[in-house]
C-alpha cells in the first residue's frame, strides 16, 4: 500500500517505522477511517476489541488484524506484548475509564472530543501526566492534505499575513448514522464544529474569547443542537466566523462547505467536499489568489481528509515516540485547549446575548 502514499503531494506527519498498533472500538469510523488510512500507510495492527465481539471479528477478518479479542484486559495484554500504540475509538464518557486502566508510559491516540465537558477534558489530560502517556487525540483534519497545503501556502509567505477566516457549513447532515448523538445535552460543536474550531486554533494559534449562538431546529428535535454561530475573538485585526447549518433541506444546489483565508497580500479557498453529500462526498478543492493580478487559480492536492488526514494523527504520536524533541501538532495537552475554546462556546451560549435597550 505504499504507493498511495507515494501519490500524495501535501503528506500527513509520518514516522521512520511505524509501531505496531492495538485497537479498542470497531465502530464506523475504525472500519471506516482508521483502517483504511493505517493500511494506505503500513501501520501494523495487531488487534482489535469491541464491545460487540462479533465486530471485532469482522473488523479482524476484513482488514488482516491478527487478533480479535474479546475484552479490554485481554486487549491491553496483547499491546503490551506486542509494544503497541493504543487507538481508542468509544464514546468521549468512556475514555477516562480505559485510559486509567493502560500501563503507565504507554503510547495512545484517543478519539474526539476529550470528554463530553471541560471536566471530562481536564480529568482525561491529568491521567495522561499522572500515567506519563504519550497522548494524542484524533483532531485530524488539520492533517488533511489540503490543509498542509494551505498551511505550506501561507509559511511561504503567500497570502501575507492573516486577517481573515471564514468557515460556511450549509448542508442537510444524515444525523441518523450516530445513535449516540441522540439524547445528548451538548451535540453539535461537540461532535461537529470542534473541528473547524481546531483546525482554525492550528493556524493561528487561541482566541482571547468567543462569542457562539447553538441551536436546535424545529425539523430536527431530537438532537439538541444542530445550528451554530460562532465568532473566535482574536483583537481587532483577525476576523474570525463560524456560520454553521445542518439543516438546509432544499436540494444540494447551494449548499456550502468552505474555509476561506484571507491575508494581506492573498486569499486561500478550500472546499470540503466530504461534508456534502456525507459520508459519500463530493470533490475537494483548493483554490488561491494573490496580489499579482492573475486572478484564482487552482491547486493540485491529492487526498482528502477522509481517509488521508488519519494518517498524521497516529504517525505524528509515532513520530513523537521516535523523538520526544518533535512537535506533535495532536498532542493531548494542544487539544485541550481545544476543549477550552469550545467550553467557552457552550459558556457564551448559556449567558446569552447582551439585552437591546429600546429607550423611546
Amino acid at each position: 500500500m505504499a504507493n498511495k502514499i507515494e501519490e500524495l503531494n501535501y503528506v500527513p506527519e509520518m514516522p521512520k517505522k511505524a509501531k505496531n498498533i492495538v485497537i479498542i472500538g470497531a465502530g464506523g469510523i475504525v472500519t471506516g477511517s482508521h483502517l483504511p488510512a493505517y493500511q494506505m500507510a503500513g501501520y501494523p495492527v495487531v488487534g482489535i476489541y469491541d464491545l460487540d465481539f462479533e465486530k471485532a471479528k469482522k473488523a479482524a477478518a476484513d482488514f488482516g488484524i491478527p487478533n480479535a479479542v474479546d475484552s479490554v484486559e485481554k486487549l491491553i495484554e496483547l499491546g503490551i506484548k506486542e509494544d503497541a500504540v493504543f487507538d481508542i475509538a468509544v464514546p468521549a464518557s468512556k475514555t477516562a475509564g480505559i485510559l486509567k486502566q493502560l500501563p503507565d508510559h504507554a503510547a495512545v491516540l484517543m478519539q474526539k472530543p476529550m470528554g463530553e465537558s471541560i471536566e471530562q477534558a481536564k480529568e482525561i489530560l491529568d491521567i495522561c501526566h499522572e500515567k506519563d502517556l504519550t497522548a494524542g487525540v484524533n483532531f485530524q483534519l488539520r492533517q488533511a492534505p489540503y490543509m498542509i497545503a494551505a498551511r505550506k501556502l501561507i509559511a511561504d509567505g503567500v497570502i501575507g499575513d492573516i486577517v481573515d477566516i471564514d468557515w460556511r457549513v450549509v448542508e442537510l447532515h444524515p444525523w441518523h448514522l450516530w445513535s449516540f448523538l441522540f439524547g445528548l445535552e451538548r451535540m453539535e460543536i461537540n461532535y461537529h464544529s470542534i473541528h473547524y474550531i481546531d483546525c482554525i486554533r492550528s493556524f493561528v494559534g487561541d482566541p482571547t474569547g468567543v462569542y457562539c449562538k447553538t441551536m436546535q431546529h424545529p425539523k430536527m428535535t431530537a438532537l439538541s443542537q444542530t445550528r451554530t454561530s460562532i465568532i473566535m475573538d482574536y483583537g481587532d485585526t483577525l476576523r474570525v466566523n463560524l456560520h454553521i447549518n445542518h439543516n438546509h433541506d432544499y436540494a444540494p444546489d447551494y449548499q456550502e462547505s468552505m474555509m476561506k483565508i484571507e491575508g494581506m497580500k492573498g486569499a486561500i479557498r478550500i472546499q470540503l467536499g466530504l461534508i456534502l453529500d456525507y459520508p459519500t462526498g463530493r470533490p475537494d478543492k483548493v483554490e488561491y489568489i494573490t496580489d499579482d493580478g492573475k486572478g484564482w487559480r487552482t491547486l493540485d492536492v491529492k487526498g482528502s481528509w477522509f481517509n488521508e488526514a488519519f494518517i498524521g494523527t497516529m504517525g505524528g504520536l509515532m513520530k513523537k515516540l521516535e523523538d520526544p524533541d518533535y512537535h506533535y501538532m495532536n498532542s493531548v495537552e494542544d487539544a485541550y485547549h481545544t476543549m477550552c475554546v469550545v467550553e467557552a462556546c457552550y459558556q457564551s451560549n448559556k449567558e446569552g446575548a447582551t439585552p437591546v435597550a429600546y429607550n423611546e
